[in-house]
């Protein structure tokens, strides 16, 4: 009789847990770009923040942006890089990106994208690992500095990685 209340409870508390990533990043917010390689998304763009960027802003953004994404799939491979530039969220032709339309769709949709909340020590996230890829992203977006760093370490950074990979122009090998 006792297994009968233990598994919904214990499915109650796994939900709750998953529930607690679905954080909104807050347009604006920055955390220090200087964080050790063990973080994931560091700002003034995205911090190692457990927080959901797949919320989009509510207030669009101009669309302009001058982007240099470095990604690197494995350890072993060779880093990628590519130019992004936008103007108005269509790439311009000095664009060297795979998906540079979705790219600066996504950008013109939701400038915070590369510049998520701060990281909330009160949140959990799902204990999973995504893979070894890691990118970075350097320039500005409609005017304001991006320095952003991405792994896809947890359930947190994964959602972030995720909600950037047009930008990123990965989805992380998965």
């Amino acid at each position: 009789m006792r297994m009968r209340f233990v598994r919904p409870l214990l499915a109650v508390v796994a939900v709750a847990g998953l529930a607690a990533c679905s954080g909104t990043p807050t347009p604006g917010s920055t955390a220090s770009a200087s964080q050790p390689p063990s973080s994931a998304p560091s700002s003034s763009s995205p911090s190692s923040s457990p927080t959901s960027a797949t919320t989009r802003s509510a207030t669009p953004g101009a669309g302009n942006a001058e982007l240099s994404i470095t990604l690197l799939e494995t350890p072993e491979a060779a880093p990628q890089t590519f130019t992004l530039v936008c103007t108005g969220g269509t790439p311009a032709a000095e664009s060297k990106h795979p998906s540079a339309a979705d790219a600066c769709s996504t950008i013109k949709d939701s400038p915070s994208i590369l510049s998520p909340a701060p990281t909330r020590t009160d949140q959990a996230c799902t204990m999973q690992y995504g893979g070894p890829a890691t990118a970075k992203v350097t320039g500005s977006v409609d005017g304001k500095e991006v320095t952003a760093s991405f792994k896809r370490t947890d359930g947190c950074q994964i959602a972030l990685w995720d909600a950037a990979k047009s930008v990123l122009g990965s989805d992380g090998g998965i």
